[in-house]
């Protein structure tokens, strides 16, 4: 008894080890299976988004030792860390392009948002320009390739190089919707995205530099001899004679080369937030644009509201270089002309959106990484402009009696500026957000709808063939005499057909409205992105705002507001382009 007993005992583990080997099995299986596919594909976004924000940081401090113009950190150290960048997203591009074409799906998954023609159209123009700058570079140093670095002409090749490749990466992959290697491709997209921002940030700097050493010659001209100025041109001579005609070019290509940039990164961050996103079927449909008459009061002013900038920004650039007396002329003509410019567009803004009231379109609250994205970049690059209008309402309430002239018009301007960003925000994205539809159209019945037909009855299995138009001669009751008929169809079209004619007119009539408040709103932006970009900036040469917060400091400010600025021009520019083209 006692040796059975004991085999019992010694029985218990030996029978119980299979069912807990298989307990741990299964959890170990878990355990692999949440670790291997839940986690990483969840946590690919926040891991790649970290990767590509330390990358920026990094080249963000290499400008900023770059900055102190000290003997540590130089240019070229710079240019060797974007170039390697480059190279990087050249091979990842490479890869990307032959992967797809040797696993091409018979139906790839395609965001029809994520990219328009005209957007693509856009870049390559400005991706020529940026093109024409890399030869303007190849040729300075050609000039002086006898005592600058190498790493100052294989800079503007690889950036050639890489210009070429990713148009053609735009054109043809921006709206892909990625399903395989989700967590790679991430990598890949995320290192493009920040490496076009430190390239937008690389020329937000030198062209920053660039109007700091003219603010420093224009004050050293009236009389501040402490204010030095820093040499741009390597310290030797030029082998060939347009030197100075390429360095001089850049400067005016750079606003471009810097708007192509941004636009990428854009792009590509769309690109990267619809990888492993599952399209719906509304939002992946596009709505044919409608051509409509009547568009002849908002280009005119448009026009008018450009050709008046291009006289302002040939006045100023040309009284700015003279006398006191003509500088302070030529910043109270720019305020001015400020004043009347933002007026007019807090006007048309504020009709647009008046308009849109007085409409029962719904709002479209479907899934659009795109729009989404145009609608937080539209509300950040509103706060540079809004940090300097507000800096300058506080200049001018602290600024003594023997301030310049123009105090009070830069204080009306600046409020103008906020306000009219705030209005002009709230109609681009209500246009963008507004789902369009026309009250002529008749209701089309879609498959497996669950909304009944309106009005056809059921056939009960017989069609009469004999009738030409089926519909008509089934929504008469059963019974009818043919004069009863007629009777009711005269009486259908005499009320019926006024009512929808009045209709289409009066929607008509507002979608001409919006039409050319949305062209005169585009012209307009334009406009003001061409004054800042070509070197009208009176921020700089106002010394207003200088005398209360101090040189450093406002120059700090003005290097981070105006690029910010000038994004939200441009940007501005594309979206009311969309909504010229939806309404």
């Amino acid at each position: 008894m006692v040796e059975h007993r004991g085999l019992d005992i010694m029985s218990t583990p030996s029978s119980s080890s299979p069912s807990s080997s298989n307990a741990e099995k299964k959890l170990f299986s878990k355990l692999k299976v949440s670790l291997t596919k839940k986690y990483p594909q969840k946590n690919a976004e926040t891991l790649s988004a970290q990767y590509g924000a330390n990358l920026l940081l990094i080249g963000v401090s290499v400008m900023l030792a770059l900055a102190q113009h000290g003997p540590a950190v130089k240019k070229e150290h710079l240019l060797a860390f974007i170039t390697a960048l480059m190279l990087v997203q050249l091979v990842w591009m490479l890869c990307y392009m032959i992967q797809s074409e040797r696993e091409r799906s018979p139906v790839p998954e395609k965001d029809a948002h994520a990219g328009t023609s005209w957007i693509q159209g856009g870049l390559t123009m400005l991706a020529l320009l940026s093109l024409i700058m890399d030869a303007f570079r190849i040729g300075s140093f050609v000039g002086y390739h006898s005592c600058v670095s190498a790493v100052l002409g294989v800079y503007p090749v690889v950036h050639a190089l890489h210009t070429i490749s990713q148009v053609h990466f735009l054109w043809f992959h921006i709206k892909d919707v990625i399903k395989k290697y989700e967590t790679f491709e991430r990598f890949g997209v995320i290192h493009a995205v920040f490496t076009n921002l430190l390239l937008w940030c690389n020329g937000v700097m030198s062209e920053a530099e660039h109007f700091l050493n003219n603010h420093r010659r224009r004050l050293t001209a009236l009389g501040y001899d402490n204010v030095s100025t820093v040499e741009a041109e390597p310290n030797c001579n030029c082998s060939i004679s347009v030197c100075s005609m390429f360095s001089t070019s850049l400067y005016y290509l750079y606003p471009f080369n810097i708007e192509y940039h941004i636009f990428v990164s854009a792009m590509l961050l769309v690109m990267w937030k619809n990888i492993g996103r599952t399209l719906e079927l509304h939002s992946n449909s596009k709505r044919p644009s409608m051509r409509s008459p009547g568009l002849l009061l908002g280009p005119l002013l448009g026009l008018l509201a450009l050709a008046s900038s291009v006289t302002v920004l040939v006045v100023y650039l040309i009284h700015i270089e003279k006398s006191q007396q003509t500088r302070e002329a030529a910043i109270s003509m720019f305020y001015l002309y400020g004043v009347v410019m933002l007026s007019c567009m807090c006007v048309a803004s504020g009709a647009g959106l008046l308009v849109y009231r007085l409409e029962a379109w719904p709002m479209d609250t479907g899934s659009n990484p795109s729009r989404t994205l145009d609608t937080e970049l539209l509300l950040g690059s509103s706060l540079g402009s809004w940090l300097m209008s507000w800096c300058s309402v506080v200049a001018v309430a602290a600024a003594g009696p023997g301030s310049p002239s123009f105090r009070w018009t830069c204080l009306v301007y600046s409020l103008l500026l906020v306000l009219e960003k705030c209005v002009q925000n709230l109609f681009i994205v209500e246009s963008l957000y507004r789902r369009r539809t026309d009250p002529d159209d008749a209701p089309v019945p879609e498959v497996f709808s669950i909304t009944p037909a309106p009005v056809v009855p059921p056939y009960d299995g017989i069609v009469n063939r004999g009738y030409e138009t089926q519909d008509k001669g089934c929504a008469t009751l059963e019974g009818e005499t043919p004069e009863n008929r007629a009777a009711f169809s005269r009486k259908h079209s005499d009320v019926t057909l006024p009512v929808g004619n009045q209709l289409s007119v009066i929607h008509g009539r507002k979608r001409q409205i919006l039409k050319n408040i949305t062209i005169f709103l585009f012209m307009c932006n334009i406009s003001l992105w061409i004054l800042p970009a070509f070197g009208c900036r009176p921020q700089y040469d106002s010394g207003l705002e200088q005398e209360t917060f101090g040189y450093s400091v406002w120059t700090t400010v003005l290097n981070l507001a105006i690029p910010m600025n000038l994004f939200y021009r441009t940007h501005s520019v594309a979206s009311l382009f969309e909504v010229f083209r939806k309404d």
